[in-house]
């Protein structure tokens, strides 16, 4: 007996030593800002005790209740798709002559083409939102991501540091086809790390703004959290996204639970033509992280949007609800509350100016 728990002892110890040298090791988890990163970002309002923070209380969830419901997460009936996800990869390039178009690439990534210049936000092209290829794998899309066709870009607009967001294996194939990285404060640190140059990242924190060729981009607060590893919850900064141009004004949210922000947003920088507001990954145990469908529609109105494309859905599963779930309670909140959205299918090139009627390509 005593030799049986020596052994068990013995395989957890190096089961926590491998744990502890892969969150060390591997590139993949990033790098926390340390140093004068550390120093400059330890100046903003929003981090306080050596952590970034919500504007209003925000509580992860209960995590007994998270565990309970860990056999709808493992239950495949009516939660991932039966078959390839239709995709249709529309890769016309922009001239002088457009206004503005955005193509959608399923869950939160997406191009926007202005007039010359274009903009990759969230680019998560990867098969795994995970470190580890196992976990949560991307749906089978019917044609693959055409990612070397859609580079290069002058600007990418990163939300915050969570896998489905910030994918390592895609940031090594883009970086050197990308003009400027605009990220919230503190995630430069990892894209360092990765051998992106400093000189391309510039860091902005909620409410402030860089103009790039006539673009103005503002970070803006979102109640949400970040972190890749074992100790660097809140190290670096989350947030949404608004782009004004002088025709447009589009806003994304990032990932958010449902708050006061959304409001002010709207009131200092909306309203908006056009936006892209988080709908899917959500649980009643985490849900001032993340927002119920009805919820999303409550944030576009709130920012003043006046259509709305719905996503963090259609591309991987990290909920325990129904795939199509999300979009189905949207568009029915939508409907009855007079919002008016759009619903591309993967990879459809959309004319923001004339946006077509809604697409019900899931069911």
């Amino acid at each position: 007996m005593q030799y049986l728990l020596i052994s068990l002892a013995a395989i957890i110890g190096l089961l926590a030593l491998g744990t502890l040298l892969f969150v060390w090791l591997s590139p993949q988890m990033g790098q926390a800002p340390k140093g004068k990163d550390l120093e400059r970002i330890q100046t903003s309002i929003n981090f306080k005790n050596k952590k970034f923070i919500n504007l209003q209380k925000t509580e992860m969830g209960d995590t007994w209740e998270a565990l309970k419901k860990t056999p709808e997460m493992f239950s495949k009936e009516g939660k991932e798709p039966t078959e390839p996800l239709p995709s249709e990869f529309q890769l016309i390039k922009n001239t002088a002559a457009d206004s503005a178009y955005v193509t959608w690439y399923g869950h939160s990534a997406f191009l926007l083409t202005l007039k010359e210049q274009r903009v990759l936000i969230d680019p998560m092209f990867g098969t795994y939102a995970s470190p580890l290829p196992f976990g949560s794998k991307r749906y089978a899309y019917a044609n693959e991501i055409p990612v070397d066709a859609i580079m290069p870009v002058d600007v990418v607009l990163i939300s915050h540091d969570h896998y489905d967001h910030l994918d390592y294996p895609t940031i090594k194939k883009i970086k050197d086809k990308v003009g400027v990285f605009l990220v919230p404060l503190g995630l430069g640190s990892h894209l360092k790390s990765w051998d992106v140059p400093k000189e391309k990242i510039i860091e902005l924190d909620w409410w402030q703004t860089h103009s790039l060729n006539g673009i103005t981009y503002t970070a803006t607060p979102a109640r949400h959290f970040s972190g890749r590893g074992l100790t660097d919850r809140d190290a670096t900064q989350w947030s949404g996204w608004a782009v004004k141009t002088a025709t447009l004004n589009i806003y994304y949210s990032g990932d958010s639970g449902y708050g006061d922000h959304f409001r002010t947003i709207g009131q200092k920088l909306g309203p908006f033509d056009f936006a892209l507001i988080e709908c899917g990954q959500y649980n009643e145990t985490w849900a001032q992280i993340h927002m119920m469908p009805e919820e999303s529609v409550a944030a576009s109105i709130d920012v003043g949007a006046k259509t709305v494309l719905p996503v963090h859905w259609g591309a991987f599963r990290l909920a325990p609800h129904g795939w199509t779930e999300s979009v189905e309670r949207f568009t029915k909140e939508a409907d009855a509350k007079g919002q008016a959205y759009v619903t591309p299918t993967i990879g459809e090139r959309l004319n923001i100016n004339h946006i077509p009627k809604t697409n019900v390509w899931w069911r």
